[in-house]
């Protein structure tokens, strides 16, 4: 005989219940964490994405603006491939090579260099660059599409193109040769990433 009073305690099915509710919860839970983490995750290689451009932008900047023409060899030339430069360093000049090769953007800068001939020979070595010998550094991966512009005069063209022609004097006025007339500015147009960057760089006052 009952009381009509009901037992303490809960049902197989309540517990069921608040198993599968509690499943459900966590799941969300667990998805909404997911989301955040990933997130955070993305926005941290979006910054250091960001950062490690800004870097490569300023490299490249810092390049440009210490061209040095020592009229051995060509302070600044481009052969679709590979940018050349020849800039001003602690102690002497350095010869520095910037290209694009298999999808990676790279730069390579050899040593100090205070002789003439060993300047003329690097430069001269640096045309059969492969882009695994020692000191080349990839900067970017993603590299496709790579051009660069000289600025001459008022108009922009290809850095390819035949410039306007010089004949220096040397020291006692004698003629040393004729070489290509520095440009003004420099325009790379390259694509990282699927995404296009165009940046314009103004040749430092102590090129020429």
């Amino acid at each position: 005989m009952t009381d009509g009073r009901r037992q303490a305690g809960f049902t197989l099915v309540e517990v069921l219940v608040a198993l599968l509710l509690m499943a459900i919860l966590s799941t969300f839970t667990w998805l909404a964490l997911e989301g955040v983490l990933g997130a955070r995750e993305a926005s941290r290689q979006a910054i250091d994405r960001s950062t490690r451009l800004s870097t490569v932008l300023l490299q490249w900047q810092q390049d440009l603006q210490a061209v040095h023409d020592t009229e051995l060899v060509p302070a600044l030339t481009f052969d679709g491939q590979t940018l050349r430069i020849t800039r001003r360093v602690d102690g002497g000049v350095a010869l520095v090579a910037w290209s694009v090769r298999n999808g990676l953007w790279q730069r390579w800068a050899g040593p100090t260099f205070v002789r003439s001939l060993a300047l003329q020979q690097a430069w001269l070595a640096s045309q059969q660059f492969l882009g695994n010998e020692a000191g080349h550094l990839t900067v970017a991966d993603g590299a496709s599409e790579w051009q660069v512009y000289f600025h001459r005069g008022s108009d922009w063209s290809n850095a390819q193109s035949t410039g306007n022609v010089v004949t220096p004097a040397g020291p006692t006025g004698a003629v040393t040769g004729t070489r290509e007339q520095l440009p003004n500015a420099v325009r790379v147009v390259i694509t990282l990433q699927g995404q296009k960057l165009t940046r314009d760089i103004a040749l430092g006052p102590n090129g020429q």
